[in-house]
């Protein structure tokens, strides 16, 4: 994986206070990663609110953008919207943190690194942003969105026959009739 600085953030010459720094996210970025090859043609604007103080960082990420992903119904593939908002504390630590043990939400560094590299919590969140069921969005119409010849194929495919039944089981569910009948009385 390439360590691009585009993605570092050297944070002790900055003053206190909120930054902007604002991340286009592209095919190159995910492909660097292990990411489903499914996915295809990411195009992705990750603003980031760094908002320094003394002794802790404030980081908000808000995600903008699209993907190309399989319908989970049907097969085809479509576009899929990307959008979400992510917070994450980085707290500073004045002894090394291989003892610390970081939180949900919370991330320990030492005070004597000097720069943060946010890559892998873009890549992170942009997969947070993709949801577990992925379907075609309906039509303007209101009509389903997935390939009408895939889901006549499924609601074919779905039907059952009622099975055939073996006359030599006949007589036992005869029985099991009679059994409940006299339990009954």
């Amino acid at each position: 994986m390439k360590n691009t600085r585009q993605f570092e953030i050297a944070w002790q010459g900055l003053k206190p206070g909120v930054h902007t720094y604002v991340y286009e996210i592209d095919n190159d970025f995910m492909c660097e990663r292990e990411v489903d090859e499914s996915f295809s043609n990411w195009s992705a604007k990750i603003k980031l609110e760094f908002d320094k103080h003394e002794s802790f960082f404030m980081l908000h990420f808000d995600v903008d953008g699209q993907v190309t992903v399989p319908c989970d119904r049907c097969g085809d593939d479509f576009v899929l919207k990307l959008w979400d908002e992510f917070n994450l504390i980085i707290k500073l630590t004045g002894e090394e943190t291989d003892e610390i043990q970081d939180e949900d939400d919370v991330i320990f560094i030492a005070r004597s690194e000097t720069v943060i590299d946010i890559s892998n919590w873009l890549y992170e969140f942009l997969m947070l942003s993709i949801p577990l069921q992925r379907i075609h969005p309906d039509n303007a119409d209101g009509s389903l969105g997935c390939n009408a010849d895939a889901l006549l194929l499924l609601s074919k495919l779905s039907e059952t026959e009622e099975p055939k039944t073996n006359p030599l089981w006949k007589d036992l569910e005869n029985f099991k009739s009679d059994n409940k009948k006299s339990k009954l009385n």
